[in-house]
């Protein structure tokens, strides 16, 4: 693969977890054309795995099934340190008491699904059944003891009185672990990096400089937020701030922790060895 169709696409998640990172991000500055491609995460997923899509956020858990074939940019990533607000179990009982039920699963995102069945596995010994159904929490319930809702499917479902039982998974993960937990990471294809090194570096750095903008001033954000979904100042600046968007250490800790059980439980075939971008790399890829 040496050949890549311009304008390059660069991945962006249609919900509004990502907003503060494209927020002040314009493709127009980057040396090589390119535009922005907003899509649901599981279709960024399906286009980073079938080369269709060279460098855009996916959900942790596709990067990890070809963990091997892509660079992570460094210092960008959707996670939580406690509460996600947007990754919610809508159910009649509580979480360890649905070890014989039935879970509807959303059908837009692995990472959100595979974190549930961690969490039902390693902390309660659950194995219940799972139905991948469209993210309509009224038809998802009919048949469901519960339902898994993300991104704003599952906040506009959290804004109605539903009389359901709502858990957090973000919050879930960190009570039984201690640790953050990551939904998104950006992925950069390898082979797309060894044609394009300083395009992906100019795009990490752009992508970082738009996001510490964005986290110094949310109203922006905030703004587009509330004409798009509704809601308060107060809800939004809560959402955003409840995020984490950086990926240190502490992030990748907890994100190894759950590659780690994810290849325990079987859902993953191999271990993961994740692997980041940095000049280095581009100096090595140029030689």
């Amino acid at each position: 693969m040496s050949e890549f169709e311009l304008p390059i696409k660069i991945g962006k998640i249609e919900y509004t977890n990502d907003w503060p990172i494209y927020q002040n991000f314009d493709p127009a500055q980057l040396s090589v054309p390119a535009v922005i491609h907003s899509d649901l995460p599981a279709n960024l997923n399906r286009g980073l795995l079938e080369d269709r899509l060279f460098v855009t956020p996916v959900s942790a858990f596709a990067y990890g099934t070809r963990s091997d074939d892509f660079w992570l940019l460094p210092d960008l990533s959707v996670s939580a340190k406690n509460a996600v607000g947007s990754i919610l179990l809508f159910s009649r009982k509580p979480l360890a008491e649905l070890g014989s039920g039935t879970i509807a699963l959303t059908n837009t995102s692995a990472t959100s699904v595979n974190l549930l069945k961690i969490i039902l596995d390693k902390r309660y010994g659950h194995k219940p059944e799972y139905v991948s159904m469209d993210p309509e929490l009224d038809r998802m319930m009919e048949h469901c003891d519960a339902a898994l809702l993300i991104g704003d499917h599952a906040i506009a479902a959290s804004q109605r009185d539903t009389g359901y039982i709502v858990t957090d998974l973000g919050l879930e993960w960190k009570q039984w672990t201690g640790l953050s937990m990551t939904f998104a990471v950006w992925a950069v294809n390898k082979q797309f990096a060894a044609v394009y090194p300083d395009l992906v570096t100019e795009i990490g750095e752009q992508l970082r400089a738009s996001k510490q903008r964005s986290v110094a001033d949310l109203n922006p954000v905030i703004h587009e937020a509330r004409q798009k979904m509704g809601g308060s100042h107060e809800y939004w600046e809560h959402y955003f701030r409840q995020l984490w968007y950086d990926f240190g250490e502490k992030e990748q800790q907890g994100l190894a922790l759950y590659f780690q059980y994810a290849h325990e439980l079987g859902l993953l075939d191999h271990k993961v060895n994740m692997e980041l971008w940095t000049d280095n790399m581009m100096t090595r890829v140029n030689e």
